[in-house]
Formats: structure tokens, C-alpha cells, sequence
């Protein structure tokens, strides 16, 4: 595979003006491309570029409104809903996240919830806000239905990904995870068909309900949960506070989140903001250091998301990055 280095600028800036020329508004446009920026930045992939195509698609189609302004509001004491009306995931969150932390304050907590909404992609993005904005951050949603459940063959769940993330004291983010509850995540299959390559056991079930290492019967079959049972459970859950609970849509009936074509993804999201100060002062702040300092005393390990370097550039696939600069030009 052939690369080239381009700037996280440049990546920023070239996804913002591909989406606006393909019928996005300049603030939605952005939001979206910062978060492109920061998956490629941490080396996600699959939640970077890798889907900036079927966004321009999707805004050309329709089936992602790019001009919507988000409703928020605020219907009980310590809850935020933001309605995305079928409009980006990154400005829904960005409309309504002054009003979640302003409520966290007053009350320590506060749930905050976007419904239909188009795939939020990297869920660690929006937990990372909440992160840095001080507080346990806690986030779900769900996706189109690709995870059977253990014992049977048909999709009923995405891979409803589940994130963390926890403010450091000085300020900025502690730690951090964002993991799928399937096996692995989707586009890891796809991307390996694509370069027509094998995927390790255990990833997914062939439409028998075999299991299979060939990607493209995967695709045609469906992903396993993560730790079987365990992770199942995890998925349930995920997809009743991301569907059930913010009245999104469920995973059996979004199709595939990249075609072009089709109703709007309608998903959920559903965040949890938690004061970490609120039942025990700072005796929080020293649990933390103490399981940070244990953590770092054994080489080689470290809390998931700490210790990430700052860049300025990456590599890019060279033709993804050509396809990128071509979109940007409408």
C-alpha cells in the first residue's frame, strides 16, 4: 500500500471542504471534520476518512440532512435532549453540550441524549469532550445489525459500542476507551475483504452460522460478540439506552450506515456526565493517581488513551487521500 504524509490541517480542512461542496453548511461541515481529524490522529481509521465518501454521498442523496439546525431540550431537571433531525451526529452534540455541562454542575450529574442522528463514527470523540470538560463521561449507541447472538445466525444488533473517558485533575483526560461490543468492528471486516485478506477466528459467523476467517462470507453472515455471553449482554443494553430510551431508531432496522442510498440512519446516542467530585471530593482524585501509579509501575502497560503523542501529520493511504482532495473539489 502506497502513503503519503499529509497534515491534520490539511485533513481538517480538505474534509470540511469536501462536505460543503457537496451540500453541507460551513459549522456542520467543520464539526465533521474535526472529528475526522481526531480519528486519524489516533490512528481509527475506520472512523476517519475511510467514511468521508459516503457522507458526501449521503448529503447528496439525502439521507443525511446537511443543513439542519439540532433542537435541544431540557425535559426534566438533570436531562438534555438534543433532536438531530436527521442531520449529522457531531453538531448535535456540539448544540447541546453547553447545556449538559451547565446541568452536571448544578447537579452532578446530568444524562444527555441525541436521537436521530447519522452514525457518530468514533463515540471516544464525544466522551472525550466530556472528559476535558471535567467530567466521567460515559457514552452508547447503536448501528445497522450485523451481531447475531451467540448460539444463532441472524444480525440483531450492531456493534453498539460502549465509551469512557476520565478527566485528569490538572485538567484534560485521564484515560479513555471506545470499543465496539462485537468481536471486532465492522469496517475491520470490510477492509479486509477489500484487500483481500483472511480475518482471525472468532471475529464472525458465515450465513450458516459457521464460523469463518473468509471476510466476504462474514459480510454475508454476521459478527459475534465480544466475550460471547458477556458481550452480548453488553450490546443489549447498549441498544436500549441508545434506541429504546432517546425513541431512535433499533439496529434491525437501519441499513448499512455507508450506502448512498435509503431513509435516514435515525440512530441514538445516550451519555451519562458525572461530576467525579460529587460523593467524594478528592479522595477521587487520589484513587485515580493511586491506580494510575499502579498501572505504571509494570513496563510496557498503561491506562487505555493515556500517554498519546501529539502530531501534526500522518500517513494516508495515497489513493484514499487522491479520493479525499477529488471530493473536495466537488
Amino acid at each position: 500500500m502506497s502513503t503519503t504524509r499529509v497534515s491534520l490541517d490539511d485533513i481538517e480542512s480538505t474534509s470540511t471542504k469536501a462536505l460543503v461542496a457537496h451540500g453541507a453548511e460551513s459549522w456542520i461541515a467543520a464539526e465533521v471534520a474535526r472529528a475526522i481529524r481526531v480519528a486519524e490522529a489516533n490512528g481509527n481509521l475506520i472512523c476517519g476518512l475511510y467514511y468521508l465518501e459516503s457522507y458526501c454521498k449521503q448529503l447528496q442523496s439525502g439521507r443525511v440532512n446537511g443543513s439542519v439546525e439540532p433542537v435541544v431540550t431540557q425535559p426534566r431537571t438533570a436531562s438534555v435532549l438534543v433532536d438531530a433531525q436527521s442531520g449529522f451526529a457531531q453538531p448535535a452534540f456540539t448544540r447541546g453540550l453547553p447545556l449538559a455541562i451547565d446541568t452536571a454542575r448544578e447537579a452532578g450529574t446530568c444524562a444527555f441524549a441525541v436521537k436521530h442522528a447519522h452514525t457518530c463514527t468514533s463515540l471516544g470523540f464525544f466522551t472525550e469532550q466530556l472528559a476535558a470538560a471535567g467530567f466521567i463521561g460515559i457514552g452508547f449507541t447503536n448501528a445497522s445489525a450485523v451481531v447475531s447472538p451467540p448460539g444463532g445466525k441472524r444480525a440483531l444488533l450492531g456493534t453498539n459500542p460502549i465509551a469512557m473517558a476520565v478527566p485528569a485533575k490538572a485538567g484534560g483526560v485521564s484515560f479513555q476507551f471506545d470499543q465496539s461490543t462485537s468481536a471486532v468492528a465492522l469496517g475491520k471486516i470490510t477492509m479486509a475483504a477489500s484487500a483481500g485478506e483472511s480475518i482471525p477466528p472468532g471475529w464472525a459467523v458465515d450465513e450458516n452460522g459457521e464460523p469463518t476467517t473468509d471476510p466476504k462470507a462474514a459480510l454475508k453472515g454476521s459478527l459475534v460478540s465480544t466475550g460471547g455471553y458477556k458481550g452480548y449482554g453488553f450490546g443489549l443494553m447498549t441498544e436500549i439506552l441508545a434506541s429504546a430510551l432517546t425513541g431512535s431508531v433499533s439496529s434491525l432496522n437501519v441499513s448499512g450506515l455507508k450506502l448512498a442510498d435509503g431513509p435516514p440512519h435515525h440512530l441514538g446516542q445516550f451519555y451519562m456526565l458525572i461530576d467525579p467530585t460529587t460523593y467524594s471530593d478528592d479522595m477521587f482524585w487520589q484513587r485515580l493517581d493511586a491506580l494510575a501509579d499502579a498501572v505504571d509501575q509494570q513496563p510496557g502497560a498503561r491506562l487505555p488513551g493515556s500517554k498519546r503523542q501529539n502530531k501534526s501529520a500522518v500517513d494516508i493511504d495515497a489513493a484514499l487521500w487522491s479520493n479525499t482532495t477529488e471530493l473536495a473539489n466537488g
